[in-house]
């Protein structure tokens, strides 16, 4: 495979990331906790992220060969940073699905997103706490 981004310094601790095939930019900034102004995501923001954007890909993939209507499906995405080295030490990832869904379903979406490549690439000291919520569970 060949390049798919860039990363360019910008200065004052904020990089722009640029995807090749799409022109598409992403800035990063260092948190505030670590020297930054917090004015964008960090690079470790983008990590925990990555993850439950990739979950809701696959899950969207599986989805859509099974016709399952997930559009509308949130995440809400909590990191907390660890020292010693410093490093990520858990990602919390609540996905809120817009609909009900029968317990095959959920089981199929739930099973696919414990399969995404992000999370098959992490560490296995990394804690994931993963929870998904349904409208019934209000």
């Amino acid at each position: 495979m060949g390049q798919i981004s860039t990363v360019e310094y910008l200065g004052d601790l904020r990089t722009e990331a640029v995807h090749l095939e799409s022109g598409d930019r992403i800035h990063t900034d260092a948190p505030k906790d670590n020297e930054g102004k917090g004015e964008a995501f960090s690079p470790t923001d983008l990590m925990a992220t990555s993850l439950a954007s990739c979950m809701i890909t696959v899950m969207g993939i599986k989805a859509r060969q099974h016709n399952i209507d997930m559009d509308g499906t949130k995440a809400d995405i909590v990191k907390e940073m660890g020292a010693n080295p410093r490093r990520i030490s858990v990602i919390k990832i609540n996905v809120h699905f817009p609909k009900n869904y029968s317990e095959k379903e959920k089981i199929l979406l739930e099973r696919t997103a414990h399969t995404c490549p992000v999370g098959n690439s992490l560490c296995d000291g990394l804690e994931e706490d993963v929870n998904f919520h349904y409208p019934e569970e209000k």
